[in-house]
Protein backbone atom coordinates (compact mmCIF):
# COMPACT_ATOMS: atom_id res chain seq x y z
CA UNK A 1 0.00 0.00 0.00
CA UNK A 2 1.27 3.47 -0.90
CA UNK A 3 -0.41 6.78 -0.03
CA UNK A 4 0.97 8.57 -3.08
CA UNK A 5 2.98 11.77 -2.97
CA UNK A 6 2.73 14.79 -0.71
CA UNK A 7 0.80 17.76 -2.04
CA UNK A 8 -0.51 21.13 -0.87
CA UNK A 9 -2.92 19.62 1.68
CA UNK A 10 -1.20 16.33 2.64
CA UNK A 11 2.10 15.94 4.52
CA UNK A 12 4.04 12.80 5.56
CA UNK A 13 6.51 12.46 8.44
CA UNK A 14 8.53 9.35 9.19
CA UNK A 15 8.00 9.64 12.95
CA UNK A 16 7.15 12.00 15.80
CA UNK A 17 10.85 12.80 15.88
CA UNK A 18 9.89 15.34 13.19
CA UNK A 19 7.32 17.13 15.32
CA UNK A 20 8.78 20.61 14.81
CA UNK A 21 8.81 20.20 11.03
CA UNK A 22 5.24 18.89 11.24
CA UNK A 23 4.08 22.06 13.01
CA UNK A 24 5.58 24.16 10.23
CA UNK A 25 3.74 22.08 7.63
CA UNK A 26 0.39 22.36 9.44
CA UNK A 27 0.58 26.16 9.68
CA UNK A 28 1.71 26.49 6.05
CA UNK A 29 -1.15 24.30 4.81
CA UNK A 30 -3.68 26.19 6.90
CA UNK A 31 -2.48 29.50 5.48
CA UNK A 32 -2.96 28.23 1.92
CA UNK A 33 -6.03 25.98 2.14
CA UNK A 34 -7.50 26.23 5.70
CA UNK A 35 -7.55 22.42 6.02
CA UNK A 36 -5.24 19.43 5.59
CA UNK A 37 -3.96 16.03 6.75
CA UNK A 38 -0.68 14.80 8.18
CA UNK A 39 0.60 11.27 8.83
CA UNK A 40 3.38 10.15 11.17
CA UNK A 41 4.88 6.80 10.13
CA UNK A 42 4.94 7.47 6.39
CA UNK A 43 7.97 8.32 4.22
CA UNK A 44 7.87 11.34 1.84
CA UNK A 45 7.28 8.98 -1.11
CA UNK A 46 4.09 7.68 0.53
CA UNK A 47 5.43 4.28 1.64
CA UNK A 48 4.18 3.19 5.08
CA UNK A 49 6.85 2.35 7.65
CA UNK A 50 4.81 2.79 10.83
CA UNK A 51 5.90 3.88 14.29
CA UNK A 52 5.16 3.09 17.94
CA UNK A 53 1.80 4.63 18.85
CA UNK A 54 0.74 4.97 22.50
CA UNK A 55 -1.63 7.20 24.44
CA UNK A 56 1.43 9.20 25.43
CA UNK A 57 2.58 9.72 21.84
CA UNK A 58 -0.91 10.81 20.74
CA UNK A 59 -1.01 13.25 23.66
CA UNK A 60 2.44 14.53 22.74
CA UNK A 61 1.29 15.39 19.21
CA UNK A 62 -1.88 17.06 20.49
CA UNK A 63 0.02 19.14 23.06
CA UNK A 64 2.68 20.17 20.54
CA UNK A 65 0.00 21.48 18.17
CA UNK A 66 -1.70 23.32 21.03
CA UNK A 67 1.52 24.97 22.22
CA UNK A 68 3.22 25.68 18.88
CA UNK A 69 0.55 27.04 16.55
CA UNK A 70 -1.21 30.39 16.86
CA UNK A 71 -4.11 31.05 16.60
CA UNK A 72 -5.14 27.83 18.37
CA UNK A 73 -6.59 24.96 16.38
CA UNK A 74 -8.36 21.83 17.60
CA UNK A 75 -7.34 18.94 15.31
CA UNK A 76 -8.35 15.29 15.23
CA UNK A 77 -5.39 13.15 16.36
CA UNK A 78 -5.78 9.37 16.31
CA UNK A 79 -4.10 6.03 15.72
CA UNK A 80 -4.65 4.36 12.33
CA UNK A 81 -3.46 0.97 11.07
CA UNK A 82 -2.30 0.74 7.45
CA UNK A 83 -0.65 -2.33 5.94
CA UNK A 84 -0.60 -3.78 9.44
CA UNK A 85 1.50 -0.89 10.75
CA UNK A 86 0.53 1.66 13.38
CA UNK A 87 0.59 5.31 12.32
CA UNK A 88 -0.66 8.62 13.70
CA UNK A 89 -3.21 10.54 11.64
CA UNK A 90 -3.84 14.27 12.13
CA UNK A 91 -6.76 16.06 10.47
CA UNK A 92 -6.85 19.82 10.95
CA UNK A 93 -8.77 22.90 9.84
CA UNK A 94 -9.04 26.58 10.68
CA UNK A 95 -10.18 29.88 9.18
CA UNK A 96 -8.26 32.31 11.43
CA UNK A 97 -5.44 32.93 8.97
CA UNK A 98 -2.61 33.79 9.10
CA UNK A 99 -1.29 30.95 11.28
CA UNK A 100 2.14 30.99 12.88
CA UNK A 101 4.32 28.08 14.04
CA UNK A 102 7.05 29.06 16.49
CA UNK A 103 6.25 32.71 15.70
CA UNK A 104 6.84 32.38 11.94
CA UNK A 105 4.22 32.48 9.16
CA UNK A 106 4.67 30.02 6.28
CA UNK A 107 2.79 29.26 3.09
CA UNK A 108 2.42 25.91 1.31
CA UNK A 109 3.78 25.74 -2.24
CA UNK A 110 3.50 22.22 -3.75
CA UNK A 111 5.02 20.09 -0.97
CA UNK A 112 7.23 22.84 0.51
CA UNK A 113 6.63 25.10 3.51
CA UNK A 114 8.05 28.50 2.59
CA UNK A 115 8.54 31.37 5.04
CA UNK A 116 6.44 34.40 4.14
CA UNK A 117 8.38 37.60 3.51
CA UNK A 118 7.23 40.70 5.47
CA UNK A 119 5.56 42.03 2.30
CA UNK A 120 3.83 38.71 1.63
CA UNK A 121 2.55 38.61 5.21
CA UNK A 122 1.27 42.20 5.02
CA UNK A 123 -0.50 41.45 1.72
CA UNK A 124 -1.93 38.26 3.19
CA UNK A 125 -3.34 40.05 6.25
CA UNK A 126 -4.90 42.74 4.04
CA UNK A 127 -6.48 40.04 1.91
CA UNK A 128 -7.85 38.27 4.97
CA UNK A 129 -9.38 41.51 6.24
CA UNK A 130 -11.51 41.95 3.13
CA UNK A 131 -15.23 41.60 3.74
CA UNK A 132 -15.64 38.51 1.55
CA UNK A 133 -12.97 36.65 3.53
CA UNK A 134 -14.62 37.08 6.91
CA UNK A 135 -15.72 33.81 8.52
CA UNK A 136 -19.38 34.80 8.53
CA UNK A 137 -19.36 35.43 4.75
CA UNK A 138 -17.78 32.12 3.74
CA UNK A 139 -19.93 29.36 2.23
CA UNK A 140 -20.91 26.89 4.97
CA UNK A 141 -21.45 23.13 4.94
CA UNK A 142 -25.21 23.64 5.46
CA UNK A 143 -27.92 24.04 2.84
CA UNK A 144 -31.28 25.81 2.87
CA UNK A 145 -32.88 22.46 3.75
CA UNK A 146 -31.06 22.58 7.10
CA UNK A 147 -32.75 25.83 8.15
CA UNK A 148 -35.26 25.78 11.02
CA UNK A 149 -38.21 27.16 9.08
CA UNK A 150 -40.35 28.04 12.12
CA UNK A 151 -37.45 30.00 13.61
CA UNK A 152 -36.84 31.86 10.33
CA UNK A 153 -40.55 32.65 9.97
CA UNK A 154 -40.75 33.93 13.56
CA UNK A 155 -37.66 36.08 13.03
CA UNK A 156 -38.93 37.55 9.74
CA UNK A 157 -42.32 38.43 11.22
CA UNK A 158 -40.68 40.07 14.24
CA UNK A 159 -38.25 42.13 12.13
CA UNK A 160 -41.10 43.20 9.86
CA UNK A 161 -43.41 44.08 12.77
CA UNK A 162 -40.82 46.36 14.41
CA UNK A 163 -40.41 48.14 11.07
CA UNK A 164 -36.75 47.41 10.35
CA UNK A 165 -37.26 45.29 7.22
CA UNK A 166 -39.93 45.35 4.52
CA UNK A 167 -39.55 41.60 3.86
CA UNK A 168 -42.57 39.38 4.48
CA UNK A 169 -42.21 35.63 4.87
CA UNK A 170 -42.83 33.59 1.73
CA UNK A 171 -40.45 30.62 1.72
CA UNK A 172 -36.99 29.80 3.09
CA UNK A 173 -35.02 30.26 -0.11
CA UNK A 174 -36.54 33.64 -0.97
CA UNK A 175 -36.20 35.14 2.51
CA UNK A 176 -32.62 33.91 3.05
CA UNK A 177 -31.64 35.37 -0.30
CA UNK A 178 -33.29 38.70 0.58
CA UNK A 179 -31.40 38.73 3.91
CA UNK A 180 -28.16 37.93 2.02
CA UNK A 181 -27.59 34.78 4.06
CA UNK A 182 -27.30 32.27 1.22
CA UNK A 183 -25.36 31.59 -1.96
CA UNK A 184 -27.34 29.38 -4.31
CA UNK A 185 -28.59 26.43 -2.25
CA UNK A 186 -25.97 26.83 0.47
CA UNK A 187 -26.02 29.03 3.56
CA UNK A 188 -23.15 31.33 4.30
CA UNK A 189 -21.76 30.90 7.82
CA UNK A 190 -23.83 33.79 9.21
CA UNK A 191 -27.02 32.11 8.01
CA UNK A 192 -25.92 28.76 9.42
CA UNK A 193 -25.09 30.29 12.80
CA UNK A 194 -28.45 32.05 13.12
CA UNK A 195 -30.91 29.57 11.64
CA UNK A 196 -29.36 26.08 11.40
CA UNK A 197 -27.88 23.56 13.81
CA UNK A 198 -24.15 22.91 14.02
CA UNK A 199 -21.82 21.72 16.78
CA UNK A 200 -19.74 24.91 16.37
CA UNK A 201 -22.74 26.86 17.71
CA UNK A 202 -22.96 25.71 21.30
CA UNK A 203 -23.13 26.89 24.85
CA UNK A 204 -22.02 25.19 28.05
CA UNK A 205 -23.96 26.07 31.21
CA UNK A 206 -23.08 25.07 34.77
CA UNK A 207 -23.99 25.76 38.38
CA UNK A 208 -21.03 25.56 40.75
CA UNK A 209 -21.33 24.63 44.41
CA UNK A 210 -19.04 27.41 45.63
CA UNK A 211 -17.34 30.57 44.36
CA UNK A 212 -14.69 28.48 42.59
CA UNK A 213 -14.72 26.42 39.40
CA UNK A 214 -14.44 23.09 41.19
CA UNK A 215 -17.53 21.11 42.15
CA UNK A 216 -20.66 21.69 40.07
CA UNK A 217 -24.27 20.93 40.95
CA UNK A 218 -25.47 20.92 37.36
CA UNK A 219 -23.91 21.05 33.90
CA UNK A 220 -25.56 21.20 30.48
CA UNK A 221 -24.39 21.63 26.91
CA UNK A 222 -26.66 22.73 24.08
CA UNK A 223 -26.04 23.32 20.40
CA UNK A 224 -28.25 24.77 17.70
CA UNK A 225 -29.18 28.06 16.01
CA UNK A 226 -27.85 31.07 17.89
CA UNK A 227 -31.33 32.60 18.18
CA UNK A 228 -32.47 29.52 20.10
CA UNK A 229 -29.31 29.27 22.22
CA UNK A 230 -29.80 32.82 23.51
CA UNK A 231 -33.33 31.93 24.72
CA UNK A 232 -32.10 28.65 26.25
CA UNK A 233 -29.30 30.38 28.16
CA UNK A 234 -31.57 33.17 29.36
CA UNK A 235 -34.12 30.63 30.67
CA UNK A 236 -31.35 28.67 32.41
CA UNK A 237 -30.14 31.75 34.27
CA UNK A 238 -33.66 32.93 35.14
CA UNK A 239 -34.45 29.49 36.61
CA UNK A 240 -31.35 29.48 38.81
CA UNK A 241 -31.22 32.96 40.32
CA UNK A 242 -33.11 34.37 43.28
CA UNK A 243 -36.30 36.37 42.86
CA UNK A 244 -38.04 38.51 45.46
CA UNK A 245 -41.69 39.46 45.47
CA UNK A 246 -43.02 42.94 46.09
CA UNK A 247 -46.65 43.87 46.57
CA UNK A 248 -47.98 47.25 45.55
CA UNK A 249 -51.50 48.67 45.63
CA UNK A 250 -54.34 46.13 45.71
CA UNK A 251 -51.77 43.39 46.36
CA UNK A 252 -50.36 43.70 42.86
CA UNK A 253 -47.61 41.07 42.80
CA UNK A 254 -44.27 41.86 41.12
CA UNK A 255 -41.34 39.42 40.92
CA UNK A 256 -37.94 41.10 40.85
CA UNK A 257 -34.78 39.17 39.87
CA UNK A 258 -31.52 39.62 41.76
CA UNK A 259 -29.89 40.56 38.41
CA UNK A 260 -31.82 42.57 35.78
CA UNK A 261 -32.99 40.32 32.96
CA UNK A 262 -32.39 43.05 30.37
CA UNK A 263 -28.69 43.06 31.32
CA UNK A 264 -28.49 39.26 31.17
CA UNK A 265 -30.05 39.09 27.71
CA UNK A 266 -27.87 41.94 26.43
CA UNK A 267 -24.77 40.09 27.68
CA UNK A 268 -25.87 36.87 25.93
CA UNK A 269 -26.56 38.71 22.66
CA UNK A 270 -23.18 40.43 22.93
CA UNK A 271 -21.56 37.05 23.59
CA UNK A 272 -22.84 35.49 20.37
CA UNK A 273 -22.48 38.66 18.26
CA UNK A 274 -18.78 38.96 19.03
CA UNK A 275 -17.91 35.27 19.27
CA UNK A 276 -14.91 34.03 17.31
CA UNK A 277 -16.72 31.11 15.67
CA UNK A 278 -13.61 29.87 13.87
CA UNK A 279 -11.86 29.24 17.22
CA UNK A 280 -14.03 26.19 17.89
CA UNK A 281 -14.67 27.09 21.56
CA UNK A 282 -17.99 27.18 23.42
CA UNK A 283 -19.82 30.15 24.82
CA UNK A 284 -20.28 29.63 28.56
CA UNK A 285 -22.66 30.51 31.38
CA UNK A 286 -21.22 29.85 34.84
CA UNK A 287 -23.39 30.37 37.93
CA UNK A 288 -21.44 30.64 41.17
CA UNK A 289 -22.62 31.36 44.71
CA UNK A 290 -21.45 34.97 44.48
CA UNK A 291 -21.62 35.78 40.75
CA UNK A 292 -22.74 34.84 37.25
CA UNK A 293 -20.28 34.89 34.36
CA UNK A 294 -21.11 34.93 30.64
CA UNK A 295 -18.06 34.03 28.56
CA UNK A 296 -17.49 34.81 24.90
CA UNK A 297 -14.61 33.12 23.01
CA UNK A 298 -13.59 36.26 21.16
CA UNK A 299 -10.86 38.62 22.33
CA UNK A 300 -11.83 42.23 23.05
CA UNK A 301 -10.70 44.72 20.34
CA UNK A 302 -7.03 45.49 20.76
CA UNK A 303 -6.26 49.00 21.99
CA UNK A 304 -9.67 49.49 23.60
CA UNK A 305 -11.10 49.06 27.09
CA UNK A 306 -14.74 48.20 27.88
CA UNK A 307 -15.17 51.59 29.55
CA UNK A 308 -14.40 53.26 26.21
CA UNK A 309 -17.76 52.05 24.90
CA UNK A 310 -19.60 53.25 28.01
CA UNK A 311 -18.11 56.69 28.60
CA UNK A 312 -17.00 57.68 25.11
CA UNK A 313 -18.75 57.83 21.72
CA UNK A 314 -16.50 55.15 20.21
CA UNK A 315 -17.57 53.69 16.90
CA UNK A 316 -18.65 50.03 17.13
CA UNK A 317 -16.08 47.35 16.30
CA UNK A 318 -17.92 44.24 15.13
CA UNK A 319 -16.29 40.85 14.65
CA UNK A 320 -19.40 39.54 12.87
CA UNK A 321 -21.14 42.58 11.34
CA UNK A 322 -23.62 40.54 9.31
CA UNK A 323 -24.80 38.58 12.36
CA UNK A 324 -25.06 41.86 14.29
CA UNK A 325 -27.07 43.44 11.48
CA UNK A 326 -29.56 40.57 11.38
CA UNK A 327 -30.08 40.84 15.16
CA UNK A 328 -30.51 44.60 14.77
CA UNK A 329 -33.27 44.09 12.18
CA UNK A 330 -35.33 42.08 14.71
CA UNK A 331 -34.56 44.62 17.47
CA UNK A 332 -32.82 41.95 19.52
CA UNK A 333 -30.01 44.49 19.70
CA UNK A 334 -31.17 48.08 19.87
CA UNK A 335 -28.25 49.79 18.10
CA UNK A 336 -24.66 48.99 17.20
CA UNK A 337 -21.94 49.42 19.80
CA UNK A 338 -24.24 50.19 22.76
CA UNK A 339 -24.42 46.73 24.37
CA UNK A 340 -21.92 47.35 27.17
CA UNK A 341 -23.51 50.68 28.06
CA UNK A 342 -26.97 49.09 28.18
CA UNK A 343 -25.63 46.39 30.53
CA UNK A 344 -23.97 49.03 32.73
CA UNK A 345 -27.09 51.23 32.84
CA UNK A 346 -29.41 48.32 33.74
CA UNK A 347 -27.10 47.14 36.54
CA UNK A 348 -26.62 50.61 37.98
CA UNK A 349 -30.37 51.19 38.00
CA UNK A 350 -30.87 47.89 39.88
CA UNK A 351 -27.87 48.57 42.17
CA UNK A 352 -26.12 45.40 40.96
CA UNK A 353 -22.33 45.29 40.79
CA UNK A 354 -20.89 44.19 37.45
CA UNK A 355 -17.48 43.77 35.83
CA UNK A 356 -16.11 43.33 32.31
CA UNK A 357 -13.08 41.04 32.14
CA UNK A 358 -10.65 40.93 29.21
CA UNK A 359 -9.01 37.50 28.84
CA UNK A 360 -6.44 36.28 26.34
CA UNK A 361 -8.95 33.69 25.17
CA UNK A 362 -12.06 35.88 25.18
CA UNK A 363 -14.29 38.25 27.13
CA UNK A 364 -16.41 37.84 30.28
CA UNK A 365 -19.39 39.81 31.56
CA UNK A 366 -19.62 39.22 35.31
CA UNK A 367 -22.69 39.99 37.44
CA UNK A 368 -22.15 39.90 41.20
CA UNK A 369 -25.04 38.44 43.14
CA UNK A 370 -26.38 40.31 46.20
CA UNK A 371 -25.62 38.66 49.52
CA UNK A 372 -28.49 36.47 50.66
CA UNK A 373 -30.60 38.13 53.32
CA UNK A 374 -31.95 34.85 54.68
CA UNK A 375 -30.10 33.17 57.51
CA UNK A 376 -28.33 30.11 56.10
CA UNK A 377 -29.42 27.85 58.94
CA UNK A 378 -33.03 28.88 58.30
CA UNK A 379 -32.62 28.10 54.61
CA UNK A 380 -31.21 24.66 55.42
CA UNK A 381 -34.08 23.98 57.83
CA UNK A 382 -36.51 24.79 55.03
CA UNK A 383 -34.80 22.26 52.76
CA UNK A 384 -34.76 19.60 55.47
CA UNK A 385 -38.42 20.28 56.18
CA UNK A 386 -39.31 19.91 52.51
CA UNK A 387 -37.44 16.62 52.17
CA UNK A 388 -39.16 15.28 55.29
CA UNK A 389 -42.64 16.20 54.01
CA UNK A 390 -42.15 16.06 50.23
CA UNK A 391 -44.79 13.36 49.83
CA UNK A 392 -47.33 15.65 51.53
CA UNK A 393 -46.58 18.68 49.33
CA UNK A 394 -46.32 17.11 45.85
CA UNK A 395 -47.43 20.27 44.05
CA UNK A 396 -44.42 22.35 45.07
CA UNK A 397 -40.76 22.39 44.09
CA UNK A 398 -38.07 22.70 46.75
CA UNK A 399 -37.32 26.22 45.50
CA UNK A 400 -40.97 27.33 45.79
CA UNK A 401 -41.26 25.66 49.18
CA UNK A 402 -38.18 27.46 50.53
CA UNK A 403 -39.44 30.84 49.25
CA UNK A 404 -42.85 30.24 50.84
CA UNK A 405 -41.33 29.26 54.20
CA UNK A 406 -39.25 32.41 54.22
CA UNK A 407 -42.35 34.46 53.40
CA UNK A 408 -44.25 32.76 56.24
CA UNK A 409 -41.78 33.92 58.86
CA UNK A 410 -44.45 36.61 59.36
CA UNK A 411 -48.20 35.84 59.57
CA UNK A 412 -49.98 36.13 56.21
CA UNK A 413 -53.58 36.04 55.04
CA UNK A 414 -54.85 33.37 52.68
CA UNK A 415 -55.12 35.98 49.92
CA UNK A 416 -51.54 37.13 50.45
CA UNK A 417 -50.27 33.55 50.25
CA UNK A 418 -52.32 32.80 47.14
CA UNK A 419 -50.97 35.91 45.43
CA UNK A 420 -47.43 35.08 46.53
CA UNK A 421 -47.67 31.57 45.06
CA UNK A 422 -49.27 32.94 41.88
CA UNK A 423 -52.44 30.82 41.92
CA UNK A 424 -55.63 32.22 40.38
CA UNK A 425 -57.98 29.54 41.75
CA UNK A 426 -58.84 29.99 45.43
CA UNK A 427 -60.23 26.45 45.78
CA UNK A 428 -57.19 24.82 44.18
CA UNK A 429 -54.79 26.79 46.36
CA UNK A 430 -56.72 26.02 49.54
CA UNK A 431 -57.14 22.26 48.91
CA UNK A 432 -53.91 21.40 47.05
CA UNK A 433 -51.40 23.74 48.69
CA UNK A 434 -52.54 25.30 51.96
CA UNK A 435 -54.45 22.38 53.51
CA UNK A 436 -51.62 19.80 52.97
CA UNK A 437 -49.17 22.23 54.60
CA UNK A 438 -51.48 22.67 57.61
CA UNK A 439 -52.20 18.92 57.91
CA UNK A 440 -48.46 18.19 57.85
CA UNK A 441 -47.96 20.76 60.65
CA UNK A 442 -45.66 22.79 58.43
CA UNK A 443 -47.97 25.81 58.62
CA UNK A 444 -49.94 26.94 61.69
CA UNK A 445 -53.12 28.97 62.05
CA UNK A 446 -52.82 32.14 64.10
CA UNK A 447 -56.37 31.53 65.44
CA UNK A 448 -56.49 27.72 65.65
CA UNK A 449 -59.79 27.63 67.59
CA UNK A 450 -61.60 29.52 64.81
CA UNK A 451 -60.39 28.15 61.46
CA UNK A 452 -63.03 30.13 59.52
CA UNK A 453 -62.32 33.47 61.18
CA UNK A 454 -62.14 36.45 58.82
CA UNK A 455 -59.04 37.53 60.75
CA UNK A 456 -57.31 34.18 60.23
CA UNK A 457 -53.67 34.22 59.20
CA UNK A 458 -51.06 31.59 58.59
CA UNK A 459 -47.49 31.35 59.79
CA UNK A 460 -44.58 28.94 59.57
CA UNK A 461 -44.72 26.25 62.29
CA UNK A 462 -42.27 26.95 65.09
CA UNK A 463 -40.42 23.90 66.38
CA UNK A 464 -39.78 23.71 70.11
Amino acid sequence: MNLGIENETVEFKKSTGELKEAMNSISAILNKHQHGELYFGVKPDGSIIGQVVTEESLREVSQKIKNSIEPKIYPEVKKVVMDGRDCIYVKFAGNQTPYFSYGVARIRVADEDLIMSPQQLADYIRKGDREENRWENLISNKTIDDVDEELLKKYTNQAHDVGRIAIVYTDKKTVLNQLELSEGNHLINAGKALFADDLIQDIQMAIFATNERLTFNDIQRQHGPVLKLIDIAESYIKSNIHWRVEFTGALQRTEIPEIPIDAIREALLNSFCHKDYAAGQSNEVAIYKDRIEIYNPGAFPEGFEPQDFIDKPERPIRRNPKIARILYYSKDIESFGTGLKRIADACEKADVRYEFKKLKSGFVVCFYRPEEKVNKSTDQNNKDNFLQHSSEVPNMSIQDFARLMNYLEQPRTRKELQEFCNYSSRDYFRTKILKPLIDAKIVDLTIPDKPQSSKQKYVKHKTE
